[in-house]
């Protein structure tokens, strides 16, 4: 299998839900940095450390055999030279079952590295009440000052 070199955080970002909702263990593999530093917290779940650990956790995931579908709102930035923060609220629903019932909240860490960005943190945690949807951002060119 040929390692995909995320061109940017986003692109590495991109990647992650569509592993996630694929179930697609090995895309996953891609998108982590294969380091020791690197974490990951599932909502109500224990930290795990290092690139074993995280990666297990995934498999775990992964092969329960049930499709998430995952919705994104809210997402921030915060770039730097060779990090990037994105703080994301997920919508998630298994396949099936109906909408997303409970939010959370997640920030994801990425590291530009020789191959590209790869995340090195996920850590999500649930949302403490619904998410508000994200006003649709105005044209300055048709907005009304009086």
């Amino acid at each position: 299998m040929t390692t995909p070199l995320f061109a940017s955080a986003q692109d590495a970002e991109d990647a992650f839900y569509q592993a996630l909702e694929r179930g697609d263990y090995d895309a996953m593999v891609s998108v982590w940095a294969d380091d020791e530093e690197v974490v990951c917290v599932h909502p109500g779940g224990p930290c795990q450390r290092g690139v074993a650990d995280v990666l297990a956790g995934w498999k775990r995931i992964l092969g329960n055999g049930q499709r998430l579908r995952v919705k994104l709102a809210r997402q921030s930035t915060i770039n730097a030279m060779t990090v990037v923060v994105h703080s994301v609220h997920e919508l998630l629903s298994i396949e099936g079952e109906g909408p997303a019932k409970h939010p959370v909240v997640a920030t994801n860490v990425y590291q530009r590295t020789s191959r590209g960005w790869r995340m090195i943190v996920h850590h999500a945690s649930p949302a403490p009440g619904p998410v508000e949807p994200v006003p649709a951002p105005v044209d300055p060119q048709t907005k009304t000052l009086h």
